[in-house]
């Protein structure tokens, strides 16, 4: 619990925030990115698909993937163009950058506030890590995130409702027909006891939509009625 400003001075000297576009100690000090940096990281901005949020090349409502898939999710939104986000973000999932899941919060609520209050959910659920690359990693990234948004945005975050069952391969290295083969049946239920009609999954990247779509599939299961997401970044959309 922080005890006012001097209290939290005197954590950031110790344990200066690092700015998570060039990674050096951010400045001005107590900020949580450089002054120069601020823009650096493109937000991802109109037209994008209404159903996973892509930015859109062309004319239309949906990029080509959501034509052609039947999605078990609503709707999606990310923050960021994964181009110029991809670098951040591979920092905060393997270099160890946990404190950029503040900023990175701040920010999603800051941009995508208005959606998260139009779907009005009952929980946020971030996308959980199988138990061993818990073990290797030490953190959840996903997690680390959820819980940034629902400082900021004050809606809770269960992240329980999610149990990672199938260490699934990295899916980067697969196409999306092995990625959707890679991930089915990968989650549990693990709290049955928990009634929720409205959930937005936390993920770092939407690439396919295979993982959101097995967690959805999921918390359906559960009687979960409507699924959201929020990603930092996707790709772009056609």
């Amino acid at each position: 619990m922080r005890n006012g400003k001097g209290t939290t001075g005197i954590v950031q000297l110790l344990f200066p925030l690092r700015c998570p576009v060039c990674d050096r100690i951010a400045r001005p000090a107590g900020e949580k990115i450089c002054t120069e940096c601020m823009g650096k990281l493109k937000l991802l901005t109109p037209p994008w698909c209404m159903r996973c949020g892509k930015k859109l090349a062309g004319e239309g409502e949906f990029c080509r993937d959501c034509q052609n898939k039947k999605h078990e999710f609503v709707r999606g939104r990310a923050l960021y163009e994964y181009q110029g986000a991809a670098e951040s973000i591979y920092r905060f999932k393997y270099g160890k950058r946990q404190e950029y899941a503040d900023f990175f919060g701040e920010e999603i609520v800051r941009y995508l506030g208005d959606f998260i209050r139009e779907v009005a959910p009952d929980a946020l659920i971030p996308i959980p890590l199988h138990r061993k690359r818990m073990e290797k990693r030490g953190y959840n990234q996903a997690a680390l995130l959820a819980e940034a948004v629902g400082r900021y945005s004050g809606v809770p975050v269960n992240g329980k409702m999610l149990v990672r069952v199938k260490n699934t391969t990295p899916l980067k290295l697969q196409n999306p027909s092995e990625r959707q083969n890679n991930l089915k049946k990968a989650f549990n239920i693990g709290e049955n006891d928990v009634k929720l009609n409205t959930t937005v999954i936390i993920d770092d990247i939407y690439t396919t939509g295979s993982t959101i779509d097995e967690a959805a599939r999921t918390l359906k299961s559960a009687g979960v009625k409507k699924i959201y997401f929020i990603t930092l970044a996707c790709g772009a959309g056609s």
